[in-house]
């Protein structure tokens, strides 16, 4: 069988620990066997992020900016333990939020939902997506402790030299103070990538804050999301029979739990954080978990939701066999392999991608799967394999459907 062809490479950035190793057996199991795979790489490794003093993360970002596409393995981002272990110059930042800021992207993450997997939420029919904002809010606070009585202002100075003054608070203890900000084209970004991808999937998007006690910082959201909508947006909506509303995080959170699923719901950064990672346990795993990057111009970066598996990783050290879940991260490669298929108008590469998938969900749910989703399947008999096994299972389902 001749391999399928790519036109324009992918960007590939490779990252640390068992997702490392799980990156490479894809590869060779899963891709290299049917694509004649194009991509232009970049090691995100810590190591290699060390070596160049982190400037391989900017390029892979720029690169994406050229390519339009990327797919990106799970990356560590140190803290002061990591940089003993791994003898770093300095605590290097987030590759994640170094992508994202240079991208101006959103992150959408959704489930990849199996039989014999249910949710938590009984009435979860379908994949709920979150659309978490990536810039600013306490991500990006400034903080003070307050020793004792005192006053903590917000003071403005304008370019002028001009000031405005807003009381935080009147200390009479000891206590904590934080400054957070935000910039209205970030929330402009965030929007039009919402509608974007809204549109893309053809899905309606609620957006929640909680602008009736936060008057000016989270009112500013929702009106930035408003005037862009009835603008820009209202009329491809309705063109597409899709819908947009707003409603505070309150509703939101209770009307997700009643809900049947099938739409995106976006969130301010930190809301984003802790709902995906809700939404993930209550779907079943976080290892289950797609996640993509997208720029307000179409940019797109797909990764696994999860971490860099570091437990899995120090007993891979050792020589022990892992039963390490390797799902989000197949569904990245094949969420990028798909978009550069659609892109470059490649109609097999986009059913490869598509047949990967099939392949991996069929795969579980004829009972063959890794430790963390054998703990909580519903099927009975069910055959639990290593990391390495599990992927060539999945080779041996995708060579059936191609």
């Amino acid at each position: 069988m001749s391999k399928i062809e790519m036109k324009t490479p992918l960007v590939e950035m490779d990252g640390d620990e068992m997702t490392r190793i799980l990156w490479q057996y894809i590869k060779d199991e899963l891709l290299l066997p049917f694509v004649d795979l194009k991509t232009e790489y970049y090691d995100l490794g810590l190591e290699h992020r060390n070596e160049t003093d982190d400037k391989v993360t900017f390029d892979s970002a720029y690169a994406t900016k050229k390519y339009g596409v990327a797919v990106k393995c799970a990356t560590i981002t140190p803290n002061a333990a990591r940089v003993e272990e791994y003898n770093l110059k300095e605590m290097w930042k987030s590759p994640n939020g170094t992508i994202r800021a240079i991208l101006d992207g959103t992150v959408f993450r959704a489930p990849i939902q199996v039989k014999g997997i249910t949710p938590c939420v009984r009435n979860w029919e379908k994949p709920i997506t979150i659309a978490r904002h990536a810039y600013g809010d306490v991500y990006k606070a400034s903080e003070m402790k307050i020793p004792g009585p005192g006053k903590v202002e917000l003071v403005y100075t304008a370019a002028d030299g001009t000031e405005e003054r807003v009381l935080v608070h009147e200390f009479e203890t000891a206590g904590v103070a934080q400054g957070m900000h935000n910039l209205v084209p970030s929330i402009e970004s965030f929007a039009r990538s919402c509608f974007t991808y809204a549109l893309d999937t053809k899905q309606t998007i609620w957006f929640a804050t909680k602008d009736t006690i936060s008057k000016k910082y989270d009112h500013t959201f929702k009106d930035v999301f408003q005037e862009i909508f009835d603008n820009e947006y209202k009329e491809k909506f309705d063109a597409a029979g899709i819908e947009y509303f707003y409603t505070l995080i309150d509703d939101a959170v209770a009307r997700v739990m009643k809900s049947k699923g099938g739409f995106i719901w976006a969130c301010k950064n930190y809301d984003g954080d802790v709902m995906s990672d809700m939404l993930s346990s209550a779907f079943g795993s976080l290892a289950m978990m797609t996640s993509v990057l997208v720029s307000p111009e179409g940019f797109y970066e797909y990764e696994a939701a999860h971490g860099t598996v570091q437990r899995h990783y120090y007993k891979h050290l050792k020589g022990e066999e892992t039963s390490t879940n390797p799902v989000a991260t197949i569904f990245a490669w094949t969420g990028a392999l798909r978009k550069r298929g659609e892109m470059d108008e490649l109609p097999e590469l986009c059913a490869f991608a598509d047949k990967l998938e099939k392949a991996t969900i069929g795969t579980i749910e004829s009972g063959t799967m890794t430790k963390d989703l054998a703990l909580i399947t519903e099927l009975q008999d069910v055959t639990t394999l290593n990391t390495e096994d599990f992927i060539k299972a999945i080779r041996k389902t995708l060579e059936g459907l191609m």
